[in-house]
């Protein structure tokens, strides 16, 4: 039936066709064809209609202009669309939009349109057809597996219950439901094991998250924050943040008997409830009854949370005006999104059991009491985060002496709990050896590495092998009578150093390797000079959030006078938001000197008789002091003991100095460098008894050396003489 002459298979088979061939085909295809067709004129009236369209009589059809005849979402774009096929002869394939037949009812319909011209034989343009599919089935299934998509992209990363159940809600609101609320068991939220179901009346839940459209029937400003105003009729509105108070949805509630959300709760069963004003349990539940009215919902769905049987909280689901109700598709939907948050949220409950647990132990191996400090004032704020490696100390030294240490492990968890408590027993111990801040710094680096090779050594199916152990630390040691504080640091952040009017000091103290890392290299302590009531301000890595954090530091030190605490927390309060979330630590020093009633020193003969003058003159400056005989004449025999030691076995210069504070310190200087050792004598020795009678007398004692040589010092508790006016009456 080709045209052979033309070439052109088939270009006219209308001219050679049987008569009535045509007009029989047209009529089967608008009678049979599963899609709706409609044959429009160049005014876009409606010329001829299939009755699949099942939209009534056809004859009441006829005539009607295109947008007569459907109720399109944005009447004005599909126009434009048909006008432009009209002009331009170019067809349009499979455009979706957004309608439903004139007159009648439910939510607005997914259609795909395709739009073809017809020409006349001399090519005129004298109308459209279009040819319409309804694609809602279509369309609603996509949408459900894209909102299910989104639920699992979005849930789960974040292991906070609260940020858990809030990405669950962006991720169903709006393109799921309007408005959904997320109530969370409340010890769930704080990292307790959850119930077992059924969930009992008397349990309480608490609102994670809430958010949602507002529908076009609710008032004006009814969802305070989530409120919206739209021009597009009642699909309008905006979600919220579901940071805010929602309407209807208490902080914290326990479930009225007899509702949806009980029953839902009692036999782990979801339930599908349409709302209109006579549903009768809203009279129980008064605030969910304002929630509906304020939402104009139409349409519930209550999905309890559970996981292994235990039941963590419950999901309600809500569809306003304008949106279809509930059906069996949408609610497999809703369980395996259910399901989903369950899990993660279980997830984030054991994390923050952990965090919990990590924390407490961590808070419990941090000093409890630090207690007065030798000329040195000292506040500190420790932030809760994630992290809970961060510590900080002072630890009382000889001669009046403190050390200041803060530190971080990195990672979070009970393992870095444990590991800063063992790095913080260490540094206790070194510090009692009066050693050098980077002796302290390189024997703690020791002590690191053998716990590296204990967690590398565990078997291959621990998971804390693979977890790489990181840590930082800084150690300076004050000297209120040298007015320095000398300090090295492992890879930890420098000190803030402000002068007692407010100027930022440099502190330049170099930086030395990590405790953990491979590098080698040696540290370097610095000493800095301080006067009398210049600040120390010892931080971990997280309070150097940026750039400008050092300056931001120093400005909130800028006036160092006041109390120490407030000038800590003056330091928190400029820090940015969300600036701390692994936690942080920062302690606070305020320099000082010892008072010059309550320290004596004497320079001593390098000779035989020197203990018998030291005797006297500490004798003297006792009962200058008021202190007890028994305590003058226990200090007279250390004293005694400690400079024969110093005669005999020493070098000079000789020096004695005793320092009054809440312990009574003796020391004895001299410049060799050898340490006298404890001996136990026998009976009939004659000497050596010494160091064993020091030993017996003192409550601490200890040799400390420097680059002019060392000292002995005792430390001894000391009582004031009693006031014989005092006694008498």
């Amino acid at each position: 039936m080709a045209d052979a002459g033309t070439g052109e298979p088939g270009s006219r088979v209308w001219d050679e066709a049987p008569d009535g061939l045509g007009a029989a085909l047209l009529n089967t295809l608008f009678d049979q064809s599963a899609v709706g067709l409609h044959v429009l004129d160049t005014e876009l009236r409606l010329v001829r209609v299939n009755f699949l369209t099942d939209m009534g009589p056809v004859d009441r059809l006829l005539g009607l202009r295109f947008d007569e005849v459907y109720r399109l979402d944005v009447p004005q774009d599909t126009e434009e669309l048909l006008r432009e096929v009209l002009r331009t002869g170019v067809p349009v394939l499979g455009r979706l939009v957004r309608g439903r037949f004139t007159g009648a009812g439910g939510p607005l319909l997914s259609l795909t349109v395709s739009v073809y011209r017809l020409d006349d034989a001399e090519g005129r343009p004298i109308g459209l057809m279009a040819a319409i599919v309804d694609v809602t089935a279509r369309e609603k299934a996509q949408a459900r597996e894209r909102c299910l998509t989104a639920v699992r992209e979005r849930v789960g990363s974040s292991l906070d219950v609260a940020a858990t159940c809030r990405a669950f809600v962006d991720a169903v609101v709006p393109a799921f439901v309007d408005f959904a609320v997320i109530e969370v068991v409340d010890d769930v939220l704080r990292g307790a094991d959850p119930p077992l179901g059924p969930l009992g009346p008397d349990v309480p839940l608490r609102r994670a998250a809430g958010t949602g459209f507002r529908g076009a029937g609710a008032e004006e400003g009814e969802l305070g924050e989530e409120d919206a105003s739209s021009d597009e009729g009642a699909d309008a509105g905006r979600p919220g943040d579901g940071g805010g108070r929602e309407v209807g949805v208490p902080e914290m509630r326990r479930l009225a008997p007899h509702t949806p959300y009980a029953l839902a709760a009692a036999d782990l069963k979801t339930r599908v409830v349409l709302l209109d004003d006579d549903t009768p349990w809203l009279d129980a539940d008064p605030d969910a009854a304002r929630l509906i009215e304020a939402t104009c919902a139409h349409s519930l769905m209550v999905v309890p949370l559970t996981l292994r049987g235990t039941v963590l909280g419950l999901l309600s689901l809500y569809r306003c005006e304008g949106a279809e109700p509930f059906d069996e598709d949408d609610t497999s939907l809703a369980r395996a999104a259910g399901a989903r948050v369950a899990l993660s949220i279980d997830n984030a409950r054991r994390y923050e059991r952990d965090h919990v647990i990590a924390s407490t132990v961590q808070r419990r191996l941090l000093p409890q009491d630090q207690g007065p400090r030798t000329a040195l004032e000292t506040a500190h704020v420790l932030l809760a985060g994630r992290n809970s490696g961060s510590w900080f100390d002072t630890i009382a030294l000889s001669g009046g002496r403190t050390a200041l240490v803060i530190g971080t492990v990195g990672g979070h968890g009970l393992q870095t709990a444990i590991a800063m408590g063992q790095l913080r027993t260490v540094i206790h111990a070194l510090a009692g050896l009066d050693l050098e801040p980077d002796e302290v710094l390189a024997r703690l680096k020791d002590t690191a590495h053998r716990l590296a090779e204990e967690r590398a050594a565990l078997p291959p199916g621990d998971s804390l092998q693979k977890e790489a152990l990181t840590a930082t630390c800084m150690y300076g040691v004050y000297d209120p009578f040298a007015r320095t504080c000398t300090i090295a640091r492992a890879g930890h952040p420098e000190p803030v150093v402000i002068g007692p009017d407010g100027t930022p000091l440099e502190a330049d103290v170099p930086e030395g390797p990590g405790l953990f890392s491979e590098d080698s290299a040696p540290f370097a302590p610095t000493a800095i000079d301080l006067e009398e009531g210049s600040l120390l301000a010892f931080f971990t890595g997280s309070f150097l959030s940026d750039a400008g954090s050092a300056t931001r530091i120093e400005n909130a030190l800028a006036h160092p006078v006041g109390r120490l605490q407030e000038l800590c927390d003056r330091v928190v309060y400029t820090l940015p938001a969300g600036s701390h979330p692994d936690g942080a630590a920062l302690l606070l020093a305020r320099t000082g000197t010892v008072p010059a009633d309550h320290v004596a020193t004497w320079q001593l003969a390098h000779d035989r008789t020197t203990p018998s003058v030291a005797r006297g003159l500490v004798r003297e400056q006792l009962e200058a002091w008021n202190l007890d005989e028994e305590s003058v004449y226990a200090t007279e025999l250390i004293v005694s003991e400690l400079i024969t030691n110093a005669v005999r076995y020493g070098t000079p210069p000789l020096q004695l100095r005793l320092l009054l504070d809440s312990t009574l310190t003796c020391e004895v200087h001299d410049s060799s460098s050898v340490a006298p050792h404890l001996r136990h004598a026998r009976t009939v020795d004659e000497g050596g008894r010494g160091l064993f009678i020091v030993s017996q007398l003192a409550s601490h004692w200890g040799t400390r050396f420097s680059r002019d040589g060392k000292a002995l010092w005792t430390e001894q508790e000391v009582k004031p003489a009693e006031d014989p006016d005092a006694t008498g009456s």
